[in-house]
């Protein structure tokens, strides 16, 4: 192994050190709380914050740490074992950084927002969803209405992840009051340039941490706020397949952290029969094989991507089996995290079952089933299903 190669897995097991640091001593004791109380987990973002790690993946050279995709996916699996809201957020967030770093670094003005970006570890939240258009992202009602070399747009958005605490809001929107629903840009907006109008609050059965409230959004700002390229390419090359990537992370280290606390209840039970393999520890040996699938799921799926992005040409984004096969993941993740945390339910008992004991799985399962309704699995399928018509790859 080369000099270089060894500094490099030194400076990736730092990070990770670093993530699961930060995990147990700002996500871990307040996750609890989190849920419960549905509110935004602001000791997490402020120790994200101070790790720069906000910023991680825009390049050096404008100002961020420069990690890989896989660096990012990485950090999300670990905030997802203390955390899943302050993971969720940080992999929506870095979705909306991936947008900027992939499409639009050309730009003198998005080249000095990344370095902004960085310099303040802005909170960048995303608006792709619309009252009207049913869960299409890829069609939008609203336009933008131009007035010179300035701009207003108005939104009504019945999900807008943690808007109150962003300090950026990624907008998609049609180019033109005479654009058709697909043709779309997608804009940045600043606090100070949006006008909100709650629409619907956010009491739900999981992920209520990521403050997913409803808002009528009123935005201006001038032309160059506007990404360069057309949404139908943002969304394609990076939007759809890193969405599916980092949340398939995050959901992982939910089941790593449901398996972990499966086997400290094997264990126990162990040391009090060590002459005999508690039942307990073949259904542990059966959840770790559902966890071993969802990982060779994603770890196919970021390599194929990964390497689609060294140099693939855009029509490599669109071509039907790529998209099935990412939604596949998405797929599969979401529904293998319902089966494992049931699993390791089963092995901790009452002690899992109950909300007040250390080995709850409670708040577990109740963000699992969360992963199979954002971005609702049956529409993946039925999107899938049109696909696989017309497909010729094997």
């Amino acid at each position: 192994m080369s000099l270089r190669a060894i500094g490099e897995q030194e400076a990736q097991e730092d990070l990770q050190q670093l993530a699961h640091r930060i995990g147990r001593e700002s996500l871990a004791p307040h996750a609890v709380a989190v849920d419960r109380d549905a509110r935004f987990p602001s000791e997490a973002f402020g120790a994200l914050r101070e790790a720069r790690l906000l910023g991680a993946y825009v390049p050096r050279e404008h100002g961020g740490m420069g990690l890989d995709l896989a660096q990012i996916v990485k950090l999300c699996e670990i905030l997802g074992q203390y955390c899943s809201a302050t993971a969720m957020v940080y992999a929506m967030h870095q979705i909306q950084v991936a947008c900027i770093v992939h499409h639009a670094l050309g730009s003198g003005y998005f080249a000095g927002f990344a370095r902004r970006l960085c310099e303040h570890q802005w909170l960048l939240a995303s608006a792709t969803t619309e009252v009207g258009i049913g869960g299409d992202l890829r069609s939008s009602i609203c336009s933008v209405e131009w007035q010179g070399d300035r701009f207003s747009v108005t939104k009504k958005a019945p999900v807008i992840s943690y808007l109150d605490a962003a300090d950026v809001l990624l907008l998609t929107a049609r180019r033109a009051a005479d654009s058709a629903p697909g043709d779309q840009v997608q804009i940045v907006l600043f606090k100070d340039d949006m006008e909100l109008e709650p629409i619907c609050g956010w009491d739900t059965l999981g992920f209520r941490g990521t403050c997913s409230s409803g808002f009528t959004v009123h935005g201006r700002g001038s032309g160059e706020q506007i990404l360069p390229v057309p949404y139908a390419e943002i969304h394609a090359r990076t939007m759809h397949p890193v969405a599916h990537l980092v949340w398939s992370a995050l959901w992982i280290g939910i089941g790593i952290d449901s398996m972990n606390r499966a086997r400290s209840v094997v264990r126990a039970q162990a040391r009090k029969t060590p002459d005999t393999v508690p039942i307990a520890a073949t259904r542990l040996a059966e959840a770790d094989m559902v966890l071993q699938t969802m990982r060779a799921g994603l770890l196919q799926m970021l390599q194929e991507y990964q390497g689609l992005l060294a140099g693939a040409p855009i029509d490599a984004f669109g071509n039907f089996g790529f998209n099935i096969r990412v939604n596949n993941l998405k797929l599969n993740t979401s529904t293998l995290l319902v089966d494992l945390v049931g699993r390791a339910m089963i092995i901790g008992g009452i002690n899992a079952y109950r909300n007040d004991s250390d080995l709850s799985l409670c708040r577990h399962l109740r963000d699992a089933y969360g992963t199979m309704v954002m971005v609702n699995n049956d529409r993946l399928l039925g999107l899938n299903a049109a696909m696989q018509i017309v497909h010729k790859d094997a």
